[in-house]
């Protein structure tokens, strides 16, 4: 093939060419975007533990339990720990647009609960002992570059303290996670120094538990103790469902909707937009070429060469787009994980993304070079200087 000739034609209209770059780069980009995302749903479900189950009510993810479960459910064989999940919902003071998640758990069985966790700097033990005290992940502290030592004052919106003022949490430790099922942008404290507060009179809000965390014994059947622990609330006070953690995020996730379906639909879509738009591309390419593909013929180029000029010429172009939009892509992830890691902690550009945009755009430039490069095969000289004439 004259390589050559291959990137003149290239250059030879160098708007147009830009032009289908940019759409193929553009194309491929929200391709890696879409599946990252729909990759970061699937991971964040199937990495959930096995030997993890959690209780909340049967009515809504909103309604809160009473504290006495707790001590019934210690009771069921088969549990080795429970730990208290209570959503907080606060914001930073200093960052009004800075929301990230804060729970109240129980600091004697969540390390245990949780052994994908691991400080990384820091006291777990300062943070037991310190009921104001707090755990916060690496994420969250790189963003507001907070310290072991430092207090962090939030702005309760559910919860909030009687004087007016805002709770403050001293950071006793940073901690980051093995496991995508749990992002490194929480801040956890001590449910007591909320349930205190609030039996106090020093705060007000919602009594109970949000969710109850039953880590399981090795050998423990989870169906039979998630049908003991609702079979014991049947009658209530109030109902609970109890779900695997690998359910539980499958339930959050679905809470947006059919995410996974949404984004398929919008890549089919913006794929189907890309072919036609190159596909028009090359055959405009391979027409104001019928010249000179006559005149090589003539001087003995075969058909073969010259259908594969114009399938490489639409394989070079997306194949450039290709590389474009990958490297945005590897250019934009850390903020893209920045953004998402609350609700998306495995987000992220792997391997598989990656060939997949490079086998699309790939896939595109060669389909549609066939159909100018079957013409321009089937082309005599003659046919092609009737054309131009």
């Amino acid at each position: 093939m004259p390589w050559k000739l291959l990137f003149r034609n290239v250059l030879g209209h160098p708007m147009r060419s830009v032009l289908t770059i940019g759409s193929v780069a553009v194309a491929v980009f929200l391709v890696c975007i879409l599946h990252a995302v729909t990759a970061g749903l699937r991971s964040t479900v199937s990495a959930a533990s096995a030997d993890r189950l959690l209780v909340q009510s049967a009515v809504s993810l909103f309604v809160d339990l009473p504290l006495s479960y707790q001590q019934k459910m210690a009771g069921v064989p088969g549990i080795e720990a429970i730990c208290k999940w209570q959503w907080f919902g606060g914001r930073y003071e200093q960052d009004k647009g800075g929301f990230f998640q804060q729970f109240g758990i129980d600091t004697d069985t969540f390390r245990t609960s949780y052994p994908e966790i691991s400080l990384i700097d820091g006291s777990y033990e300062e943070f037991v002992k310190n009921r104001t005290a707090c755990l916060i992940g690496t994420e969250l502290a790189e963003k507001y570059d907070w310290r072991v030592g430092q207090t962090v004052p939030i702005t309760g919106t559910i919860y909030q303290r009687t004087d007016g003022k805002a709770w403050e949490f001293l950071v006793a430790g940073i901690y980051e996670s093995s496991s995508p099922s749990i992002d490194q942008q929480t801040l956890w404290f001590h449910f007591d120094y909320l349930h205190e507060s609030l039996e106090a009179g020093g705060a007000s809000g919602p009594e109970g538990v949000g969710v109850y965390m039953l880590r399981m014994a090795k050998g423990t059947d989870p169906i039979s103790v998630q049908r003991t622990v609702d079979a014991m609330f049947e009658n209530g006070p109030q109902r609970v469902n109890t779900t695997t953690e690998a359910e539980f995020n499958r339930q959050f996730v679905s809470m947006l909707g059919d995410v996974p379906s949404l984004l398929q639909m919008v890549g089919g879509a913006v794929l189907f937009a890309i072919f036609f738009a190159v596909l028009n591309t090359m055959i405009m390419a391979g027409r104001e070429r019928t010249r000179d593909l006559g005149i090589m013929k003539a001087i003995g180029f075969t058909d073969r060469t010259t259908a594969l000029l114009l399938v490489g010429e639409s394989v070079l172009v997306c194949s450039l787009g290709a590389a474009v939009g990958i490297l945005g892509g590897l250019l934009l992830e850390k903020p893209f994980q920045a953004a998402m890691s609350s609700f998306i902690p495995a987000f992220a550009f792997d391997k598989n993304t990656l060939l997949l945009g490079a086998a699309i755009a790939l896939g595109t430039g060669l389909i549609s070079g066939l159909v100018p490069g079957w013409r321009a095969a089937r082309l005599t000289t003659v046919q092609a200087l009737r054309e131009v004439g």
